[in-house]
């Protein structure tokens, strides 16, 4: 079987040695906050970021072009390894398409190299529980078909239950609408968002309070998850690890599962949701 390697955008929101562990190359998105420009993941730590988001900064995110998305590439190529691109979703941003051109470039430079680019219509960890899947699949002996294949097969189950504070950052970045954003701006009213099955942000309900919107997200999941087997559950939080906590304590009790693993929403994605989000990703039938 030829040798793969599993590539992904810095959206999936993993720990950089997470991904380091694991040899999993990332192509960075970038952002731009007072005046300063970033690379995702390289940038700014998350108190830092988010700190500037609280004192009202704004941060702006470019996606990956085709050129970066070459170079970012090409190493693997030279080694004569074939690539699995997972890649940020299309509804969200322009990156997956750079990655498709770049890939249609480099084949031409390659023609014995095979690439191949799918775009997971999920977010942050919902790709990283995309990715932690497929890794699974490579090293049980998957051929890149094969595991490219499950994937496509089952990024829809890839379930994202999120809440946030302040809808304001997702209308400034266009991700909702104006409308929108200030229904859900009334006093203590917390939104709940996921990702549709077109890869986009949808408000899906709202919830009196901080605590009951933590929990409504973790039922969500008990809900999705059933029959299905999660070896682990993602959660990501905006600078509030405290919430995450809670949230982590409450699958532990309400799903029966230990393996979490907890970290902060990259900055990339936390200029669009803002500080205070929280989110909890599993597999399960349907979002």
């Amino acid at each position: 079987m030829k040798d793969y390697i599993i590539t992904v955008n810095s959206t999936v929101d993993l720990p950089k040695e997470w991904l380091t562990e694991r040899g999993v190359p990332v192509v960075p998105l970038s952002y731009t906050i007072d005046g300063e420009t970033y690379q995702d993941m390289n940038g700014l730590s998350a108190k830092e970021f988010f700190k500037k988001l609280r004192a009202g900064k704004m941060a702006v995110t470019s996606q990956v072009n085709p050129d970066d998305a070459k170079e970012a590439l090409r190493p693997f190529l030279e080694e004569g390894k074939d690539i699995l691109h997972l890649g940020f979703s299309s509804a969200l941003s322009g990156t997956l398409n750079s990655m498709r051109i770049a890939a249609e470039e480099l084949k031409e430079e390659y023609p014995n190299q095979n690439i191949i680019v799918i775009d997971t219509l999920c977010a942050c960890m919902g790709e990283g529980l995309l990715l932690y899947y497929a890794l699974k699949r490579k090293a049980e002996g998957c051929s890149m078909e094969e595991t490219a294949k499950w994937v496509e097969e089952n990024k829809l189950h890839v379930c994202h239950n999120v809440t946030i504070d302040d809808l304001n950052h997702l209308q400034r970045g266009g991700r909702i609408s104006k409308t929108v954003a200030v229904l859900g701006g009334m006093v203590k009213i917390k939104p709940m968002i996921h990702i549709d099955d077109k890869g986009a942000l949808q408000v899906i309900g709202k919830e009196r309070g901080r605590k009951k919107s933590l929990n409504n997200i973790v039922d969500k999941a008990v809900v999705q998850s059933k029959g299905w087997e999660n070896d682990i559950i993602m959660i990501t939080h905006g600078d509030c690890r405290e919430d995450a906590e809670y949230v982590a304590k409450l699958v532990r009790e309400k799903m029966g599962i230990d393996n979490i693993l907890i970290n902060n929403i990259g900055t990339v994605i936390g200029s669009h949701t803002g500080p205070g989000v929280a989110a909890v990703f599993c597999m399960g039938e349907k979002r």
